[in-house]
């Protein structure tokens, strides 16, 4: 018996021999009038053993089993090393059909000396801000930088767009590095599955907004006002706002989806075998749909905010890069090491001078605008200069190149550039040299060029 049955037995002994009442020892023993009278009875019938409880030595029906405790560690000991315990009782439930929760987990774990992960932090007082009421009507975009892959492959950078009000992740790519072209693509493939946000909420990176310190160019100078970044311009053209965060602490709902990303989608990778970036980006989308379904929150207004494209609106040639470009007098447009064939306008006339934009979409294509129509456009031939620069490429195309012996060989004494008129100066330098005697190499020289085609020097 234990402490507290010995003196629920101690107590119901004076209550039988009339030294204490049924109130009195409700009030020691903390129970009910109504529970002291059956223990009275139990102990009527049983002796002092029908106050121990029925379940005593019993196994709970609850209790995990032996093998399936040993399957856990077995488990954690070999795939899932690396796994926090809230993810952990995800990843057994979906992938190996093992029903435990957080709670019994973490006590298997302990039992088994494995500690966690990481220590829990102190929390500390933190003023923040309200989320918006309406889906839609604020994301939060960030690149965060780090060892996705492990060592297994290069270190990435992940780009992604969060609604502030609900906290989904609306669109998410791994790059290279931060750069235009994926803040591009998370926001057309956010535009084309949800529709136009209401503002966007971003750091001081230079990719949003153009540098204040940098001073004007002379472009900027005659339009008095600084040339907007090609996320600047999309911004303006969608009509969406642009909010500036001063501080990372400023957009916190962005920041504290990194480190839950960081914190599972890495196990994630590694357990899927991903080393390269293709491959995550492969895995990303399905991952978001669980990440999502797990951590986002209903609006607090269920009517969401999202703005349908305007009509004539074409995602693709919003989210691209536009340059200013002018028509060479060729009818050509360079870009970079690529030169376009711009075609003549409808009446056959020349687009020479005309001021055209260049459009490189992000899948790479090349696209001269007009301001009204996308002009057809193929890849100029090539002029003189680079054709004498990838002379060697001619040769790797099926070219003959040109015999060692004609190539390194040098003119015949008999050549015509050879001859020389018996007599003059330069003919007796020539002999002298044959039977050994050296001249003046600037007097050869000077000799040579002031003789004609017909051998004569004067």
């Amino acid at each position: 018996m234990s402490a507290r049955e010995q003196r629920r037995a101690w107590v119901l002994s004076r209550v039988e021999a009339e030294e204490m009442g049924v109130a009195e020892a409700a009030g020691l023993l903390g129970l009910t009038e109504r529970s002291i009278r059956r223990l009275r009875v139990r102990l009527a019938a049983q002796g002092p053993a029908g106050l121990v409880h029925g379940n005593r030595g019993r196994a709970s029906p609850r209790r995990v089993p032996a093998a399936t405790r040993a399957r856990i560690l077995e488990l954690v000991e070999e795939t899932y090393f690396d796994v926090n315990d809230s993810h952990l009782a995800e990843l057994l439930a979906e992938r190996e059909g093992i029903e435990v929760s957080r709670v019994t987990l973490r006590r298997i774990l302990r039992g088994a000396g494995r500690p966690p992960r990481r220590r829990r932090r102190a929390p500390q007082h933190r003023s923040r801000r309200d989320r918006m009421p309406q889906e839609g009507m604020l994301l939060q975009t960030d690149g965060s930088r780090h060892d996705w892959l492990g060592e297994r492959g290069p270190r990435l950078t992940l780009v992604g767009l969060i609604d502030d009000a609900t906290g989904r992740v609306t669109a998410a790519t791994f790059r290279e590095q931060e750069d235009s072209a994926g803040y591009l693509e998370v926001l057309a493939v956010t535009l084309r599955r949800h529709g136009v946000p209401g503002a966007i909420y971003h750091d001081r990176h230079g990719i949003f907004e153009p540098s204040l310190k940098q001073p004007l160019t002379l472009e900027e100078q005659l339009i008095d006002t600084r040339v907007p970044t090609q996320l600047g311009r999309a911004f303006a053209e969608l009509g969406i706002g642009s909010v500036t965060a001063r501080s990372p602490q400023a957009k916190g709902r962005i920041e504290r989806h990194w480190g839950t990303f960081q914190d599972r989608l890495i196990p994630e990778l590694r357990i899927a075998g991903i080393d390269d970036r293709d491959g995550a980006n492969a895995f990303l989308p399905d991952y978001l749909v669980r990440h999502n379904r797990r951590f986002s929150v209903p609006a607090a207004e269920p009517e969401p905010a999202w703005r349908r494209l305007s009509r004539g609106t074409h995602l693709e040639r919003v989210c691209c890069f536009k340059y200013r470009r002018t028509v060479a007098r060729d009818g050509t447009v360079r870009a970079g090491a690529t030169i376009l064939q711009v075609p003549p306008k409808p009446n056959r006339r020349s687009r020479a001078g005309q001021k055209v934009e260049l459009h490189v979409r992000l899948d790479g294509r090349l696209v001269i605008w007009d301001g009204e129509h996308e002009l057809v456009t193929t890849p100029a031939p090539l002029d003189p200069v680079q054709l004498r620069a990838l002379g060697h490429a001619r040769v790797e195309v099926g070219h003959k190149p040109p015999s060692a012996a004609t190539a390194t060989a040098p003119p015949s004494p008999a050549h015509p550039w050879r001859r020389v008129a018996p007599g003059t100066k330069l003919a007796t330098t020539i002999k002298a040299e044959r039977e050994g005697r050296t001249g003046s190499l600037k007097s050869q020289r000077t000799d040579s060029l002031i003789c004609d085609r017909a051998g004569r020097c004067g």
